[in-house]
């Protein structure tokens, strides 16, 4: 039967208490470590909890469903998951001003929904309709909101107050938590696109043993420069030495006002060379600091925008 409320408002006070719970019981305890982590000791205990969850249960499921499904049948469970998720890329898009990629976005919901039989055969991307990788965290950051504390969320992992407002908002309006009605069945579907996730992520486990002895700051690093390379769309700026020791990351960047790059400050300039004589000094136009250029096409060469950028994150 058909609920009397909408999804919204049965699931997201509950997601939403998450978030203040972790920030509230956070604040009373002091960081230890990097700057941007200051509910580092409350962070570390959720951490041990979701690996433990993980070794105990998650894992090993992922294991069992990789040992029942072959390769092609999961690659197939991923494009369909994948396909739900493109049109919160076509609007993530359209609120960072990527025209173009926005509507390649829908195009490829059209064809994989249709010819890609429900989304499982990614036909647009054989077509040239190539994938967006764009969430609700990264529109925010794009128009100037700082990641704030990092977080580490119950199940989902690593996040910041940012990104994990983020998160929950696309959960409630995801169409797989709208569109069904039935619960067990939404939640069964929700544990499905868990259990893929993490298959498809069993090899990390040996990454991080290889690469880290401490695999929670290991973690925290990778988040942040994962999160930095998708906000810059796959090409951030040289980040200044003093980026990484800065004391505040919970304050607002200016909107409007492009961040100085590490050419911009790599030496004092050097006075003017005399000029010949009888030539008179010419009026030099100054770059202004305040703007930076877009693409409004998804970095297709049609045109751009000029809209303020952010402080690299």
């Amino acid at each position: 039967m058909r609920s009397n409320r909408p999804p919204s408002r049965r699931r997201a006070p509950a997601g939403l208490a998450v978030l203040v719970a972790l920030a509230l019981s956070g604040c009373a305890t002091p960081g230890t470590g990097d700057p941007r982590d200051p509910l580092e000791p409350l962070n570390r205990g959720i951490y041990e909890v979701n690996e433990a969850l993980d070794r105990a249960l998650i894992q090993p499921v992922a294991k069992a469903y990789t040992a029942v499904l072959p390769d092609p049948a999961r690659t197939g469970v991923s494009n369909f998951f994948g396909n739900l998720y493109d049109y919160w890329n076509a609007i993530n898009n359209l609120l960072q001003g990527k025209v173009g990629a926005a509507v390649s976005d829908i195009g490829r919901i059209a064809l994989n929904t249709t010819v890609g039989l429900l989304g499982f055969v990614d036909v647009a991307s054989r077509v040239g309709l190539e994938k967006s990788d764009e969430d609700l965290g990264q529109t925010l950051g794009w128009w100037g909101i700082g990641h704030g504390p990092y977080l580490v969320i119950p199940l989902l992992g690593p996040s910041s107050l940012r990104d994990g407002a983020g998160t929950i908002a696309q959960v409630v309006l995801d169409p797989q938590t709208r569109l069904i009605d039935d619960e067990s069945t939404m939640w069964a579907l929700w544990g499905l696109r868990l259990v893929n996730v993490r298959a498809n992520l069993l090899g990390a486990g040996r990454v991080f043993d290889q690469a880290a002895s401490d695999r929670y700051a290991f973690l925290r690093d990778a988040y942040f420069q994962r999160r930095r390379n998708q906000l810059w769309d796959g090409n951030p700026p040289r980040e200044k030495e003093w980026a990484a020791a800065r004391q505040s990351v919970v304050a607002l960047a200016p909107i409007w006002q492009r961040p100085p790059s590490a050419v911009d400050e790599a030496a004092p300039p050097s006075p003017a060379a005399p000029l010949p004589a009888g030539e008179a000094a010419r009026p030099v136009e100054a770059e202004s600091p305040v703007t930076s250029q877009v693409s409004a096409t998804g970095g297709a060469p049609m045109g751009t925008i000029l809209v303020g950028h952010i402080q690299p994150d």
